[in-house]
């Protein structure tokens, strides 16, 4: 059970007074007591969950991009795929991903819609369940305790399957195509400003998509945009970090790929996706803990529930066999 503080409701509020709070609160102490709501509401085990799912959501989304580039008989589309995962993701799991849109190159070519069905029915679903869990971990991190009933819980899953889920992968198809732009092309102008605008666009596709979840995921009303572009553009940050940080590692590291052998993509997949869903919970933490301190209500535990012991369970400690 969730032992974090519920943040109230709070209205009308826009960057201008998320500034005003961060200036009278600190960086420090705002971080500090995101990260205790972060433990409060057990974020750690949603995080889990969450990475579970974009694991999935990671290899059916390429599946599903490689089903539509072999579908249409365009296999640049398919090289540029490979391209972007090998400069986006970090060492082994760049190469269990590369694996996965190989099998998807050789499955399409001989089964022309296979794939993409597949590919599309695999995504859709898992990032809708994925949507559903963040949810459940986003309303813990506000202190409410009960999410929408599961026909509106989906449904808003879906939804957000096809706007935020489409904005990520715009984002990563931006990558894709700017980085595949400014390799091919002889113009050099035209090289160096694709080199440059895609990783902006991608940020900003990437912000929008996290500042979407942020806003309409828990069941509460939301402040605006501008309020939570500071606990998104936490979460855009620390993912890059975490991204490049574990891509040096892996790429520097000798004994990883011995100890894992030929698991080693799939370990590196997980903890890569246990990071990056971390990264999320920590913006949304940020943001969560930052109206609370614009509601006065600073301190990220209520105590009443941390005391409060759990029902008992019908039946135990009656000595039955």
């Amino acid at each position: 059970m969730s032992t974090a503080a519920v943040v109230p409701e709070t209205w009308r509020l826009t960057g201008d007074d998320a500034r005003r709070t961060l200036a009278s609160t600190g960086y420090r102490a705002l971080f500090y007591d995101a990260y205790q709501r972060l433990q409060w509401s057990d974020g750690l085990s949603h995080a889990r969950s969450l990475a579970f799912m974009v694991t999935l959501t990671a290899v059916q989304g390429l599946i599903a991009l490689v089903g539509v580039a072999t579908t249409f008989g365009d296999r640049s589309i398919s090289d540029s795929v490979v391209t972007a995962v090998q400069a986006a993701a970090p060492g082994p799991v760049s190469d269990l991903l590369t694996t996965a849109v190989v099998q998807a190159q050789r499955t399409g070519s001989s089964h022309s819609y296979l794939g993409l069905t597949l590919g599309l029915l695999g995504c859709l679903l898992t990032t809708t369940t994925a949507f559903g869990q963040l949810e459940r971990g986003l309303n813990r991190l506000y202190g409410v305790e009960e999410d929408r009933p599961p026909r509106e819980k989906y449904r808003l899953a879906l939804l957000l399957a096809a706007s935020a889920g489409v904005l990520l992968a715009t984002a990563f198809v931006a990558l894709t195509l700017g980085r595949s732009l400014a390799t091919s092309t002889d113009n050099d102008r035209m090289r160096a400003l694709a080199a440059i605008a895609m990783w902006p666009l991608g940020a900003a596709l990437l912000t929008g998509a996290l500042a979407l979840l942020f806003r309409w995921c828990p069941r509460r009303h939301q402040p605006a945009w501008s309020w939570l572009a500071f606990g998104s553009s936490v979460s855009l940050v620390l993912w890059i970090v975490v991204t490049a940080g574990l891509g040096l590692f892996l790429r520097h590291s000798s004994s990883f790929g011995q100890t894992y052998g030929p698991l080693a993509g799939m370990a590196a997949l997980m903890l890569w996706s246990m990071m990056i869903s971390v990264a999320l919970f920590f913006g949304a933490a940020l943001a969560a803990q930052l109206e609370a301190v614009r509601a006065d209500v600073a301190e990220p535990r209520d105590e009443q529930k941390a005391t409060t012991p759990e029902p008992a369970v019908a039946g135990a400690g009656t000595g039955g066999d």
